[in-house]
Parts: C-alpha cells; structure tokens; sequence
C-alpha cells in the first residue's frame, strides 16, 4: 500500500512539473512575441502600389496609410510602382525583405486577373505573400465624353456599332480589371474597336476628357469630380448596387445589360516569411481604422467601401477571386503578353 501510495505521489509530482514548465514555457514564449511586437516598427514602413498617384487605388491607400501610420508609430509612405497590369509593382512588392517594413496595398481584383491575361506573371498573391486583411471595394462605372450623343446603355451600344471599328476606347492598362471590362463589353455588343491602355486612372482620364478616346470603365471614386464637373457622362455601375453618389444612374443590370457586375476588391499583403505578429499587429490597426464610424463616412463621400475582413477570410477570398477570373478570361479568350 505505502508502494502505490509512494507512485501515487511520484507521478502526480511529476504530472503538476510538467504542468508548470509547460506554462512557464508558454508564458515566455508570450512574453517574447509581445516583446518583439512592442518594438516594431522602429522605422517608417513602405507601402507598395501598382497604380500611380491620384487613382483610387492611391487615395484608399493614403487614406488607410495616414491612421495606421499614427497607431504603429510610425510613417507609412506610399511607393507607386505602376505598369504591366499591376505586375510591376507586385513584384517589387514580393521582393523586398519579409522583415515588417514592405507591405502591399493590392487592388486585388485587378491582380488576380492580369495573373490570369499574363502568359508567365512575375509575382502571385497567394504564393509570394501573407494575407493581412481586406480593406473594401470600390465600385466601376462606364462613362463617356459628353460629346458622344449617347446618354443611357442602349444609345452608347447603337453609337458604337455606328462607328464600325473606328473609334478608341481606354483602360487602366494591359491587364487591369478596367482592361478587361472593356473586352468583355465589346464581346457582348459585337463591336471592335482600339484599345488604348494607360498607366491608372490620372493617365487615361485627361484624354478620355479631350475626347481623344470614346469610353473608358473607370472606378468611381477617380472620374467623380470630373462628373461632377460635367467634363464626363456616367452611363452605367459596373456594379450589382447603385452607388449613393450617383443616385440616378442605373447598374449595367438594369439597363439591360446582365451579369456584368464587379466586386472591385483592394486588401493589404506583406512578404511571404514577415513574422507573425507584424500580420497580427497590421491586422489589428487596420481593422480599427475599418470600423470606424467618422473613416466610413468620409470613405462614403468618395465612392469607397470599406469592409474588415481578417487574414484567414482574405486567403480565402483571394483564391475565391483568382478562380472566377481565371474562368472568366478563359471563357473569354483573352490573352495579354
């Protein structure tokens, strides 16, 4: 009796070390994750985007850069590396050091659809990085110059079969959901016409002002103040809702024009290999920045959405969106090298 009473006592000893070494282990290891996030970051942290200054890509992107630049402490500067559909600047992105002080500002539904048009594209979004979170969506619209004698969907479509091939149309791009857009339309119509692809929004929409080219699917939030200033004509939302801004004008749905709508998603990435809690700290700023009630309305007053979605949600929404895409341009028959 005292035998088992003595092995009792050794395993249950035995059984309370293990236990408490565990925590100590545990409580540690914590201790040392909350150290290291605590002192990052100790310099400013690059942000990365693959559209120029002054398209909507850039304006969602500064305006989530400034709070999250006063939450960690320290500046986010915006680095626009346009081009190739977005390529450019995703590989730059995926290049740089995993080390907490890159992070990409991705148009997302832009990317994942020049990964599909691009025969060998230099980066990808699910291999090359770590989801942080989505930050929203930013509607599309069709507009035109208002010299075209066109001012709802039926009489843009007449017009542009009238011109017999002979007319430009613009783009954000090869490669750009703007690009794409625009093939797809044309397809539905029967019409051809000459693409002539832009380097963002701020590129095309001076020309597409001049009338220099006929029509151009551009964000919402880039070709406002020009609507606004009666300098272009909004014919339709690329989009399954109308926007509040424009009241007035229909979705490319209800103005005849079915399943033609775009779910126009921006979210932010780092470098495959960033540490744990630089995602986890990135999460957690941004997704108060998000929520906030003052930043949703001012987002509002632009055209913009925005809408948390943390890093798990955002890997599954980006395979989501490469797969639709990937469908869409291969039903499509379109390739851009």
């Amino acid at each position: 009796m005292n035998t088992l009473k003595h092995r009792f006592s050794f395993l249950r000893n035995h059984l309370l070390s293990c236990l408490m070494l565990s925590l100590s282990l545990t409580a540690g290891f914590s201790s040392q994750v909350y150290a290291a996030d605590a002192d990052w970051p100790k310099k400013p942290i690059v942000a990365i985007l693959t559209f120029p200054a002054g398209g909507s890509t850039d304006v969602f992107a500064r305006a989530v850069a400034a709070p999250l630049g006063e939450a960690l402490g320290q500046s986010v500067i915006i680095e626009n590396k346009p081009g190739a559909g977005g390529m450019i600047g995703l590989q730059a992105a995926a290049k740089a050091a995993p080390d907490g002080y890159t992070i990409h500002i991705s148009a997302l539904t832009n990317q994942t659809i020049s990964q599909a048009l691009f025969t060998n594209p230099p980066a990808d979004l699910r291999k090359d990085f770590a989801p942080v979170a989505q930050l929203g969506s930013i509607p599309h619209l069709l507009e035109v110059n208002p010299t075209v004698p066109a001012k709802n969907l039926t009489e843009l479509i007449a017009f542009i079969k009238s011109k017999n091939g002979n007319f430009n149309y613009a783009s954000q791009g090869n490669g750009s959901l703007s690009h794409l857009e625009a093939i797809l339309f044309m397809q539905r119509i029967g019409a051809t016409g000459t693409h002539i692809p832009y380097k963002g929004s701020s590129f095309a929409l001076p020309d597409l002002i001049a009338g220099n080219t006929l029509m151009m699917f551009d964000s919402v939030t880039a070709s406002l103040p020009h609507i606004q200033s009666g300098k272009l004509r909004p014919i339709a939302i690329a989009a399954s809702e109308r926007t509040p801004l424009m009241p007035t004008v229909p979705t490319l749905g209800q103005d005849g024009m079915k399943s033609f709508d775009v779910e126009n998603l921006y979210a932010v990435y780092v470098p495959k290999g960033t540490p744990s809690y630089v995602v986890a700290r990135l999460e957690r700023e941004i997704r108060k920045i998000l929520t906030n009630p003052d930043f949703k309305a001012r987002m509002a007053n632009q055209g913009i959405h925005p809408q948390f979605e943390n890093a798990d949600r955002l890997a599954e929404i980006t395979t989501t969106e490469h797969n639709k895409w990937e469908k869409i341009v291969k039903a499509a028959n379109v390739k851009v090298d």
